[in-house]
């Protein structure tokens, strides 16, 4: 069994941007019941399938599986809800850890979001100086909520 372990924290300024080149991410939800995600994800020239179960703190089950493109971007073109969630994503070590921080384009542009994943939810990290505010109990700030109602929308 795969559990996520995570934190998610805004990014309060720029100084991230030298430590990492960005890869574009395209993905979108299968509509679902009880609180399991289901996305479908492309990075590059790659193709995901991800369930996700309900969070319990910062827990949450998830398997995720390798598909190929073209299912990968049938998928989000005709049985994902729209919007898709576009967004570049650098990769950043810091500490002993390595914090992934995406960037979102089209209607959730202007929102840069850094996550940390952990191997237990006690786990100390060392937070880098470019970190804002945490919002891992934020449930807006889920990708599959920024689908819903994207952050260009909030008021």
């Amino acid at each position: 069994m795969a559990v996520e372990i995570e934190r998610k924290f805004l990014v309060k300024n720029n100084a991230w941007r030298s430590l990492a080149t960005g890869c574009l991410y395209r993905q979108g939800y299968l509509p679902s019941q009880n609180l399991t995600t289901i996305r479908v994800r492309t990075v590059g020239d790659r193709g995901y399938l991800t369930i996700k179960g309900k969070n319990t703190g910062m827990s949450r089950l998830e398997f995720e599986y390798e598909i190929p493109l073209a299912d990968a971007n049938q998928l989000l073109e005709t049985l994902c809800q729209m919007p898709l969630i576009e967004k570049y994503r650098y990769c950043i070590a810091w500490g002993n850890h390595t914090w992934e921080v995406d960037e979102f384009l089209g209607q959730n542009q202007g929102l840069i979001l850094a996550e940390v994943e952990l191997k237990h939810e006690t786990e100390a990290i060392a937070i880098p100086d470019w970190i804002g505010q945490e919002v891992t109990g934020d449930r807006r700030y889920y990708n599959v909520n920024l689908a819903k109602i994207p952050y260009s929308q909030w008021e």
